[in-house]
């Protein structure tokens, strides 16, 4: 297995500290408000490294954060009027049920940033101590220059952030690009008492301590959007590994990336913004999970309705797979037909080429593509496809519809639907398979099909089309030729 490791910048062999154990930890959200899709791809997508890292075997361990308290939060509970804790209490729950509606598993642990203040205070006491840090006013800083390997995620250069930065810098600052450990308490704000005075931590140090209490001190997997590469986790890897001396304080650094709306960034300003609820108000789950799995986890996702329709579309395909195969395993056996047999071969490759996709940086594309490939040829073998290659005297007889599976083709298609099901499972993909039915059986099809070249004959263009369309989207396509028309599964 390899993952593209973003502090080295391509992709490293995957070894865990302690051999067929993961500890993972990602960054979770700040409740100060309803979370927007573009949060949910990145939540989804570890939730899928999660799923297949046990696949592989692993035993994970996965910490995911709320922070409770930030400076968000508080603005927030500020100018709602309300209570900050009443605020991140609600919105937490807000978050809850949008990770349960997309089928996203809870972590092991879900810590909330404010259970951990004495951890973050031992943290920063060290980090005073080892003259890493120092105390302004009640204030502590991070002296970023006092860290010879500033910049090493980011691949910032400290001048060129100085030039850039447009900080005031407070009384006592030694540096404006030193950042904030522990806020000097201020009125109207959360505050605990400290060695350093009244106060509450900052943001970065938060996830530093959850994780290192929680995950004892080194992480194999550190995950978040690529946003917080910078400065939050460039924070991180400074103030962990100055702390403790333990280098490096995380083995692979993995970020998801951007989500656009219709090519531009999701904001409020633009009125773009989609909340998982909004978005979950057309869309099944399902099919926000395949639109997110068919683009790799580090590329940009565009998010339009036409992404989504074709998400579904994909999503229709696989369910009308598998009662297709649900509908054979139902029928009587019968002698003599040996074609599925085939599947079995097909559901192998379909097995090693998801295998192959995932430990390649967790490539869900591929793997879909591989799923896909099993989908097609189970609708070539069902179809009755294999009567295609027919003499011209028979080319306009269509093939017989339907047959009776022998017990070995039978068995065949039991290993395709496994296979199907298993791996889709894998990606969290719950599949609820489409009955055919008899409303497109074999003869209605040759009856829509009549209809549609009635349609054709008296230059009723529309009508035929839209049979046309409408079988595609119930996986029936259509050829014509000039001995007259074929229909095939797809």
């Amino acid at each position: 297995m390899k993952i593209y490791n973003t502090l080295t910048r391509h992709k490293d062999d995957f070894v865990p500290i302690e051999p067929g154990q993961v500890r993972m930890y990602v960054c979770g959200p700040t409740p100060y408000n309803v979370i927007h899709i573009g949060n949910a791809r990145t939540f989804l997508i570890f939730d899928v490294i999660r799923r297949y890292l046990e696949f592989a075997g692993y035993q994970v361990r996965m910490v995911q954060n709320i922070t409770d308290v930030d400076d968000k939060v508080i603005n927030a509970a500020r100018d709602s009027g309300g209570d900050w804790r009443a605020l991140s209490l609600r919105f937490t729950d807000a978050y809850l049920r949008d990770m349960a509606a997309l089928g996203i598993r809870p972590p092991d642990v879900a810590p909330r940033a404010t259970d951990y203040i004495d951890a973050m205070i031992e943290i920063i006491r060290l980090l005073v101590e080892k003259g890493f840090a120092y105390v302004v006013h009640g204030s502590v800083y991070f002296e970023v220059r006092r860290w010879p390997d500033y910049g090493k995620l980011s691949r910032r250069n400290l001048d060129d952030l100085l030039a850039g930065a447009r900080v005031e810098a407070e009384e006592g600052l030694r540096d404006p690009l030193d950042f904030a450990l522990w806020k000097a308490a201020k009125p109207g704000e959360p505050s605990w008492d400290s060695p350093f005075g009244p106060g509450r931590p900052g943001w970065h140090i938060e996830c530093s301590a959850m994780s290192m209490r929680l995950l004892d001190g080194q992480l194999d997997i550190h995950g978040g959007g690529a946003d917080l590469i910078f400065p939050h986790h460039e924070n991180e890897i400074a103030q962990s590994e100055a702390a403790t001396g333990k280098v490096p304080f995380v083995r692979y650094w993995m970020h998801a990336g951007r989500l656009t709306v219709n090519a531009q960034k999701m904001s409020k300003s633009l009125g773009n913004f989609a909340t998982v609820q909004d978005v979950l108000s057309h869309y099944r789950p399902q099919v926000v999970r395949l639109l997110f799995l068919s683009t790799h986890y580090r590329s940009e996702l565009d998010f339009t309705d036409a992404a989504m329709e074709q998400a579904k579309a994909g999503l229709e395909r696989l369910e009308a797979a598998l009662g297709e195969l649900d509908r054979l395993l139902a029928m009587p056996d019968a002698e003599g037909d040996e074609a599925l047999a085939g599947l079995d071969d097909q559901a192998a490759a379909t097995e090693q080429a998801f295998r192959e996709a995932m430990d390649d940086d967790f490539n869900t594309a591929r793997a879909m593509a591989a799923l896909f490939d099993l989908v097609s040829e189970a609708n070539r073998l069902t179809s009755g496809s294999r009567h295609s290659e027919r003499s011209e005297e028979s080319a306009s007889q269509q093939p017989p519809p339907g047959f009776r599976p022998t017990p070995a083709a039978k068995a065949a298609i039991g290993r395709a639907r496994e296979t199907l099901l298993r791996l889709t499972g894998v990606l969290g993909l719950e599949l609820a398979p489409q009955q055919l039915g008899d409303e497109l059986s074999p003869r209605l099809i040759e009856v829509l099909i009549a209809v549609r070249q009635m349609a054709r004959e008296r230059r009723q263009y529309d009508i035929a089309d839209a049979v046309r369309l409408r079988l595609r989207e119930l996986g029936i396509s259509l050829e014509d030729h000039p001995e007259g028309t074929t229909w095939r599964r797809v």
